[in-house]
């Protein structure tokens, strides 16, 4: 209920589930949003697309009408069941908003953490590039600090909230360093259909894409450009440049110090699983 009518996507974390990470169906659900119908190809193999349950114990729904392998629900770990809204042809290149921190981050000196991977694939992997507009969301840690004490649910009044919009860095534009990338991520797909010799869904990919060395680098590359976007809107916003250092996964492997996950970290920061 609370995903369904909140219109957010169902997300594992992967500290707390062997389900979570980039590769999990709500991706899948998410590269959807942003393209458009159909999502396989003639060149698609079946055994890519696992056949649908019809019986009365499926959690699944289907439409009778529409070919065998349409769905208009999917499931996060072969039991839970959700809408898919990829389904409908009215939501084709829908927006989505990302927050690709994956988690509560109240920095002292508002430094973000690095980006998670997923947020690339939402770019590379789509039929079109999506728009991209960076924001820089500031004030919630006024409003809801991780440190607030009895009444913690009950919002803090009198505080400032502000939002900085950044200019579109995405698009069918030929010249962005997106398009550089998404041209890349095209190449490695069509090698990997040359090799294996038939395509995959939408938003389905092999263990070449998943964990390829060119892929992962691709993805690297993608999820730097995109936190750099948002470091020019927080400079924008008139915030001093933040430690080159701040944008890697090894500086924030260490900021709890002994596997701390939340809670106060040792540079000052509040940190909570979203």
């Amino acid at each position: 209920m609370f995903f369904t009518l909140g219109q957010t996507l169902p997300t594992h974390r992967l500290g707390h589930s062997p389900l979570g990470g980039l590769f999990q169906p709500t991706m899948i659900e998410a590269v959807r949003l942003m393209s458009r119908q159909p999502f396989t190809t003639p060149h698609s193999s079946p055994t890519h697309a696992p056949p649908v349950d019809r019986s009365l114990s499926s959690p699944d729904l289907t439409d009778p009408f529409s070919s065998p392998n349409h769905t208009y629900t999917y499931t996060t770990n072969g039991t839970d069941t959700f809408p898919a809204p990829s389904a409908y042809d009215s939501r084709r290149y829908s927006w989505i908003h990302v927050f690709p921190e994956g988690r509560v981050h109240q920095h002292p000196q508002k430094m973000m953490r690095y980006f998670k991977w997923g947020v690339a694939r939402l770019i590379l992997e789509p039929d079109v590039c999506p728009d991209i507009v960076p924001m820089w969301i500031e004030g919630n840690e006024q409003i809801m600090h991780e440190s607030r004490s009895f009444p913690r649910f009950v919002p803090r009044v009198n505080k400032r909230c502000g939002i900085w919009f950044g200019d579109n860095v995405g698009g069918n534009g030929s010249t962005t360093v997106f398009a550089e990338l998404r041209r890349k991520w095209r190449e490695l797909v069509e090698e990997d259909e040359r090799k294996s010799g038939g395509g995959f869904a939408m938003g389905v990919l092999s263990d070449g894409l998943k964990y390829g060395k060119e892929a992962v680098e691709l993805r690297e590359e993608c999820t730097r450009q995109v936190r750099g976007a948002v470091l020019a809107v927080r400079r924008k916003r008139g915030l001093p440049d933040e430690d080159p250092k701040a944008g890697l996964v090894e500086t924030w492997r260490l900021e709890g110090g002994d596997g701390k996950r939340e809670g106060k970290m040792e540079d000052g920061s509040w940190v909570k699983e979203a």
